[in-house]
C-alpha cells in the first residue's frame, strides 16, 4: 500500500517562493499518476497540478504559470515548485494519485503541509 508524506510548506510573503516534496512509499509509485491539491479553510479540496507517469502535466488556471510539479520516479518523489505566490494561495497542501490523471485522489491521505502566504 501506497503511503505518503508532504513537506516543504511553511510561512512565506507575498511573491515568494516556496518548493513542497512528497515521498511516496510502495514500488507502484512509478505506474500512477500523481497530483498536488489543496485545502483552504472552509473550502473544499482542489486539484492544482497533476503529472502523468510520463510527466505530461496540467494545471488549473489560477496556479498556471506559477507552479510546476515534477516527479523522480527513481526517488518515489514528486515535487511542486510554486513561485510569485499570493496570499490566496494558503492551503494545507497535499499530494495523491491513481492509475490515471483522470482517476487520481486513490491513495491514503497524508498529512499535508501547511503554505500560509502573508500580504
Amino acid at each position: 500500500q501506497v503511503q505518503l508524506v508532504e513537506s516543504g510548506g511553511g510561512l512565506v510573503q507575498g511573491g515568494g517562493s516556496l518548493r513542497l516534496s512528497c515521498a511516496a512509499s510502495g514500488s507502484i509509485f512509478s505506474f500512477y499518476a500523481m497530483g498536488w491539491y489543496r485545502q483552504a479553510p472552509g473550502k473544499q479540496r482542489e486539484l492544482v497540478a497533476a503529472i502523468s507517469r510520463g510527466s505530461s502535466t496540467n494545471y488549473a488556471d489560477s496556479v498556471k504559470g506559477r507552479f510546476t510539479i515534477s516527479r523522480d520516479n527513481a526517488k518515489n518523489m514528486v515535487y511542486l515548485q510554486m513561485n510569485s505566490l499570493k496570499p490566496e494561495d494558503t492551503a494545507v497542501y497535499y499530494c495523491n494519485g491513481g492509475p490515471t490523471m483522470a482517476a487520481m485522489g486513490t491513495i491514503s491521505w497524508g498529512q499535508g503541509t501547511q503554505v500560509t502566504v502573508s500580504s
